[in-house]
C-alpha cells in the first residue's frame, strides 16, 4: 500500500476535516489532499463527492472557504478535495511563472510533452490512484460517487465524468471552462501539455466529448454573470448549444451579480450538495 500520512485533523460540524499526504505513483511526487468525513455509524459507508479546484488553487482553497461542511454533515457526504497539479523540487513550471500554466494549473490531463510528461499526470491521479487511496483509508461507498469543480476544476469534473459516465451518479460545476479548444486558457495549457495536434485535445473538452456522443444523466452548472472571465474564457453558451444539439440534459443557472470567487461558490455550494445527495441516494 502506498505511503499515507495524516497532516492534520479538526473537529467541525459534527465530523472530521483532515488533510493528508502521500507519495504518488502517478505524478512521482508527494500529493496533498483534504477529506471531510461526517460522523456515521460504525461500519457505515458514505457516498463521496469529489471537488476539483481551479487555477492557482490547492486543496486548501475550498477546504477553508467553500462552506461545505454543514451540508455534508447533514447529508452524510464525504467531501474530497485534491490538489490541482504536482508540486515539489524538480517539477516543471511555466518559464515565466504564469498563473495559468505549470504549478497550480495541471488541467487534469496526462501530459505528453517534455518536460511536463514526467510529473503532470493528473488524469491518472484523479481517475485511478486517489480513488483507490480513498477507498482504502476512508468509509467511502465507491458505488455512490459524485463530482464537481470550479473553473479549471469544472473543466476537470465535466471531462472526467463524460469519460467515466458509469462511475459518477451526478455532476455539477461552478463557472467551468467548458471548451478549452475555444479559449486562451485552453490553448495555452493543452498545447503545452499535449502538443499542437488539436485532435488530441478533444478528450479534455466537454463540448467536444458531448458532440462525439458522451452523455451524462444530468448536469448542473452555475455561472456568475459578473464573472471577469465569462466572455473570453468560460463561454457557457458553448456548453448550452452542445447539450441542446445532443439532447443532453443541462440546468445552466446564470446568477446575476456573482463573480468568479469563493463568495460565489460558497453561496451555492449547499444547493449543489443537496442536488448531488438526491442522486446519490
Amino acid at each position: 500500500m502506498m505511503t499515507f500520512e495524516t497532516l492534520s485533523t479538526n473537529r467541525s460540524h459534527g465530523g472530521t476535516q483532515g488533510v493528508y499526504q502521500h507519495a504518488s505513483s502517478s505524478t512521482g511526487t508527494g500529493m496533498t489532499f483534504s477529506v471531510f468525513v461526517p460522523d456515521h455509524a460504525p461500519g457505515a459507508k458514505l457516498p463521496v463527492v469529489w471537488y476539483l479546484s481551479g487555477l492557482t488553487c490547492t486543496h486548501a482553497n475550498v477546504t477553508e472557504k467553500g462552506e461545505f461542511r454543514a451540508a455534508c454533515a447533514e447529508l452524510g457526504l464525504i467531501f474530497v478535495a485534491p490538489d490541482t497539479s504536482p508540486r515539489g523540487e524538480g517539477v516543471a513550471d511555466d518559464a515565466e511563472a504564469a498563473y495559468d500554466f505549470g504549478l497550480g494549473a495541471g488541467f487534469y490531463v496526462n501530459a505528453t510533452q517534455a518536460p511536463f510528461a514526467q510529473h503532470y499526470r493528473m488524469r491518472d491521479y484523479i481517475e485511478e490512484e486517489l480513488p483507490a487511496l480513498i477507498a482504502a483509508h476512508f468509509p467511502a461507498d465507491m458505488s455512490r460517487q459524485a463530482i464537481m469543480g470550479h473553473s479549471m476544476g469544472g473543466h476537470g469534473a465535466l471531462t472526467i465524468a463524460l469519460r467515466n459516465p458509469d462511475r459518477f451518479k451526478s455532476v455539477s460545476a461552478f463557472a467551468p471552462i467548458v471548451s478549452p479548444l475555444n479559449c486562451p486558457w485552453g490553448h495555452k495549457a493543452l498545447s503545452g501539455y499535449l502538443g499542437s495536434d488539436q485532435s488530441l485535445w478533444e478528450e479534455y473538452d466537454a463540448c467536444a466529448l458531448i458532440q462525439k456522443g458522451a452523455r451524462l444523466d444530468d448536469l448542473l452548472v452555475d455561472q456568475g454573470e459578473a464573472d471577469n472571465f465569462l466572455v473570453d474564457q468560460l463561454k457557457p453558451e458553448l456548453l448550452e448549444a452542445a447539450c441542446e444539439q445532443a439532447g443532453q440534459k443541462l440546468t445552466l443557472r446564470r446568477q446575476p451579480g456573482y463573480d468568479h470567487s469563493y463568495y460565489f461558490i460558497s453561496s451555492f455550494m449547499a444547493e449543489h450538495l443537496r442536488w448531488h445527495a438526491a442522486r446519490l441516494g
